[in-house]
């Protein structure tokens, strides 16, 4: 709690999204709800479990949620495929609780669109730059997005300035991004970034679109290469959450989905 506290005092942060998936569902419904009466409903609530449910526990979560996301939240793949995200929206809607669902895990390309909206599956995409093939490829998402009805916001990894400001373009010239976009921003250090100048500022939740060139930042060449010296001695080269859950956390943790 006094984490979030400090993000939005410092960075102006209006949207608060916290990622689950780690603890027994009642230890993080129990943690949305105190984020909800800490923050007050001003601030829309999402969880991101990584798909770490299974389709009853998804329900159950999203009907003891249903007020605290349904203020402008939403429940960001509660659980893994198209079909089984259609049934946890088919059975909380017959409950009354319209709560979105939100994915950028089962759709991930133009051609996931079609099925997904057939079953009504995700009604909120959390686009990419990288990945959906660049900033025209967004805009053009941007444009499916709201002809089917479909929100539209992005997602985040671990980026840099240069992401950063290429995903603030993105949203300034996107009239249909109905959700604030992610940012893993703050957890990087001021001694990783490649930008001119160090790091982007934040202000009020809000990135700046300078009126230079291009994306408005220059690179600054020997940060550059103290990054490029440091990948050439680090030894890792691909994720691996389960080396590091069992080297920090528990050395009998074993990634398996669903968890709960």
């Amino acid at each position: 709690m006094r984490q979030v506290q400090q993000l939005v005092a410092k960075y102006g942060f209006t949207s608060i999204k916290f990622k689950g998936g780690v603890l027994e569902p009642d230890v993080e419904i129990e943690t949305v709800r105190q984020l909800y009466r800490a923050l007050g409903p001003q601030v829309p609530l999402r969880i991101d479990p990584n798909s770490a449910w299974t389709v009853d526990t998804s329900i159950r979560v999203g009907r003891a949620l249903a007020e605290e996301l349904g203020r402008g939240g939403y429940l960001e793949d509660p659980t893994a495929g198209l079909e089984n995200l259609a049934e946890v929206r088919r059975r909380l809607l017959a409950e009354g609780i319209t709560t979105p669902l939100a994915s950028n895990v089962a759709v991930t390309c133009f051609a996931d669109l079609p099925r997904s909206v057939q079953l009504d599956a995700v009604q909120i995409i959390l686009c990419d730059v990288h990945y959906w093939g660049g900033m025209r490829q967004v805009q053009h998402l941007a444009r499916l997005a709201a002809t089917f009805g479909l929100g539209l916001s992005m997602h985040s990894n671990t980026h840099l300035g240069v992401s950063l400001m290429a995903m603030a373009h993105v949203a300034a010239a996107t009239p249909h991004l109905t959700y604030a976009c992610d940012t893993h921003y703050p957890w990087q250090s001021a001694r990783d970034e490649i930008v001119r100048g160090g790091r982007v500022p934040i202000v009020n939740g809000c990135v700046r679109i300078p009126d230079r060139p291009g994306l408005g930042v220059e690179l600054d060449y020997d940060q550059l290469a103290r990054g490029r010296e440091r990948y050439a001695r680090v030894p890792y080269r691909k994720r691996d959450d389960e080396a590091e859950m069992q080297k920090r956390v528990d050395p009998n943790w074993k990634r398996v989905l669903p968890r709960w």
